[in-house]
C-alpha cells in the first residue's frame, strides 16, 4: 500500500472511531459524494445497511450484481426493496460474449467439475460486473461480518483493497447475527425468507444451500470444495488487502 492510500484509510478510520454505524455512513458519505457505493445481494446484512441508506437519503448509490443464476426469492426482496424504498437499485450484469463462451466451452453446470473452473464461473458472473461497479469511485460499503468467516475476523472496518483501488467499509463488521435480524424485525425491512430455512450465505442457486446445524457459516456454500478455497473473488483476503486498523 503506497503512503498516500495508506494515509486516506487511516485518517478515515480515525474520523469515524467511536461514530454509530449510521452517523459513520453520513459522515463517510460527505467525504465521498458522488464517489461512494454500497454492493447488495439482499442479505440480511445487506438490507439492514441500505434501511440506513435510504431512510436518511445519503448520497450513496446501491447496485447489486444478478449473475443470472440467483434464487427466485432474492429477486422478490430485490422487487420488495424498490417498492418499500421508492428506489431503483442498479444491476450489473456478466459480459455477455465472456459467458457464451465460457458456457459453449464448459456446460451450465461446469462449476462443480474443479475449483479452477468454478472461480472461472465466479469471475465471469460476479468479480468482472464488480470490477465495473466500483471502477471511478473512491469508497466501497460491504456487507462483511466477522461472523461469517476466520479470515473476516481479521478484518478491519477500514481496509484498503489493493486489487480494486479502494478504500472498503464494512458498517455491520462487528454486528452479531442476533444484532442484525433485531434491527431487520424492528425496523420492518424485507429480507430473504431463505435465511428462514437455514440459509445463511445467499449467492447462486446451485452454489448454496441451507446450513445444517452446528456448521460453519460458509458451509452452505460450495459445498462439495475444500473449506479453504470457499471464496469467489469478490473478498479476497489474501496479502492484497492491507488493512488499518481503527484508532
Amino acid at each position: 500500500m503506497s503512503n498516500n492510500n495508506f494515509s486516506k484509510t487511516y485518517d478515515l478510520s480515525y474520523k469515524i472511531s467511536g461514530l454509530s454505524e449510521e452517523d459513520a455512513l453520513k459522515l463517510i458519505s460527505e467525504e465521498h459524494a458522488g464517489k461512494i457505493v454500497f454492493s447488495s445481494s439482499f442479505s440480511w446484512e445487506d438490507q439492514a445497511i441500505a434501511h440506513m441508506i435510504l431512510t436518511n437519503k445519503l448520497p450513496i448509490e446501491i447496485f447489486t450484481i444478478d449473475t443470472g443464476r440467483l434464487f427466485d426469492e432474492t429477486y422478490y426482496v430485490w422487487g420488495r426493496t424498490n417498492e418499500k424504498y421508492h428506489t431503483k437499485i442498479k444491476a450489473y450484469y456478466p459480459n455477455n460474449e465472456a459467458l457464451e463462451g465460457y458456457l459453449q466451452q464448459n456446460g451450465p453446470n461446469a462449476f462443480y467439475e474443479s475449483i479452477d473452473l468454478r472461480k472461472g464461473c465466479c469471475h465471469i458472473r460476479k468479480v468482472e460486473p464488480l470490477k465495473r461497479a466500483l471502477a471511478g469511485n473512491e469508497v466501497w460499503v460491504t456487507g462483511l461480518r466477522a461472523e461469517h468467516s476466520p479470515e473476516r475476523k481479521q478484518l478491519s472496518q477500514v481496509e484498503w483493497d489493493e486489487t480494486n483501488n479502494i478504500i472498503k467499509f464494512h458498517p455491520l463488521l462487528y454486528w452479531t447475527t442476533e444484532d442484525v435480524t433485531s434491527f431487520i424485525y424492528k425496523n420492518n425491512i424485507p429480507y430473504n425468507t431463505l435465511h428462514n430455512k437455514g440459509f445463511v450465505s445467499i449467492g447462486c442457486a446451485p452454489c448454496t444451500r441451507a446450513v445444517k446445524p452446528g456448521e460453519d457459516f460458509r458451509a452452505g456454500r460450495w459445498w462439495w470444495e475444500d473449506k479453504n478455497s470457499k471464496e469467489c473473488g469478490l473478498h479476497s483476503t489474501s496479502a492484497n488487502h492491507e488493512v488499518a486498523k481503527a484508532v
